[in-house]
């Protein structure tokens, strides 16, 4: 029989030997290759698994952050908006001041989706006031419809708090294409900033691609995301995210829900069912039922809203994709005809980009620059 182990020497004759063997040796010396086969076909210990498949956790190691971007001001981010252009070559085209000029301001009101009964009262009290002479020239009326303008908005530039509840509840809606799932991801950036404990809900179940795109932003953001896959009923997946938050101490929780059209009676009422559901853990929840709208969509803005309110009840606004293509005017009509706060503007792609809504910062970045220093100080 072969002889495997060497008789060990005992006292300091043991110490040297200990000395002198190798630092990996953690197998016998043999010279029957048959047996160091038979060790390395041992198998490791198995790794511990998560406690559960529906956490999505942040990753461990840390992930490289944005290099920080330049953030622009207002005004360079809305020059490009039709109503800024329209207005900015209007008063180059027409500096006089007479009822012409005036008309012309009526009708690139309107058709900046500021609205036809706001653009006329907006316009017949500067034809009031332009006929009793408290204008002196074209730049003094600007100066006199950016007044009317930031009044107008100022009762809805109200920012949103997340304090005093915890977790504060989020529950995001609107249409598909309006930018929901983006405006979760750049919002979870602000309060993770913030140094807020964020948890995100995938409740869009509708779209697979809604639910990877939302782990996407949790895993750049390393804020967990709680999902259940596609088909899973909506409610559930965001009332186990609420009882999750609960017990991790989450400061915020953004729920994102399917994209609805206003139209569509069976998934708006799908919103109700959610909203009912977290009321059994939270009497309160959802805290803020913030509604994306789509710069660009005009007038249609105010029919989704006027459904998606009596529905699940908006208490917040956010407009996005101001930056392009859209009118802009769509803001002043909203507030307008709803009052409701409009929390947030997206003036671009990056996550800095989604600004707190500023009244008078959004008008001096909509209006011509001749009113000089005064428009230029917003960042």
């Amino acid at each position: 029989m072969l002889k495997f182990w060497k008789k060990k020497p005992a006292g300091k004759e043991a110490q040297q030997a200990d000395a002198k063997a190798p630092a990996d040796a953690s197998v016998p010396e043999s010279g029957d290759p048959t047996l160091h086969e038979a060790l390395a076909e041992i198998p490791a210990p198995a790794e511990t698994q998560p406690e559960t498949e529906r956490f999505v956790a942040p990753v461990s190691k840390p992930v490289a952050e944005e290099p920080a971007p330049t953030i622009r001001g207002w005004r360079e981010r809305l020059s490009g908006n039709v109503f800024a252009r329209s207005l900015g070559s209007l008063f180059v085209r027409n500096p006089k001041l007479d009822d012409d000029l005036l008309d012309e301001l009526e009708t690139t009101l309107i058709t900046a989706d500021v609205g036809v009964e706001a653009s006329t009262e907006l316009v017949e009290g500067l034809r009031k006031r332009m006929h009793k002479r408290e204008f002196a020239d074209a730049p003094a009326l600007l100066a006199a419809l950016r007044q009317e303008l930031i009044a107008l908005l100022k009762p809805v530039e109200q920012p949103l708090d997340v304090r005093g509840k915890q977790p504060f509840v989020v529950l995001v809606v609107g249409i598909n294409g309006a930018g929901k799932t983006t405006t979760i991801g750049k919002l979870a950036r602000r309060w993770r900033d913030e140094r807020r404990a964020v948890m995100l809900a995938a409740g869009d179940t509708f779209r697979a691609a809604a639910v990877e795109q939302l782990k996407t932003w949790g895993e750049r953001n390393q804020v967990p995301v709680i999902s259940q896959g596609q088909d899973a009923d909506s409610a559930s997946v965001i009332f186990d995210a609420l009882q999750a938050a609960r017990s991790r101490g989450t400061d915020v929780l953004i729920a994102d829900t399917a994209g609805r059209l206003h139209t569509q009676g069976g998934l708006m009422d799908e919103l109700g069912k959610i909203a009912r559901v977290l009321k059994k853990l939270d009497a309160d929840a959802p805290h803020e039922v913030l509604m994306v709208i789509d710069g660009t969509t005009g007038q249609n803005a105010i029919n989704q809203v006027r459904q998606f309110r009596q529905i699940v009840g908006v208490t917040g606004l956010v407009v996005t994709k101001l930056d392009g293509t859209a009118k802009g005017g769509v803001v002043f009509a909203l507030a307008r005809e709803f009052g409701l706060p409009i929390r947030f503007v997206g003036l671009g792609e990056t996550a800095t980009d989604l600004r707190a809504f500023e009244a008078a910062a959004f008008v001096d970045g909509l209006l011509p620059a001749s009113l000089g220093g005064e428009a230029q100080g917003h960042d």
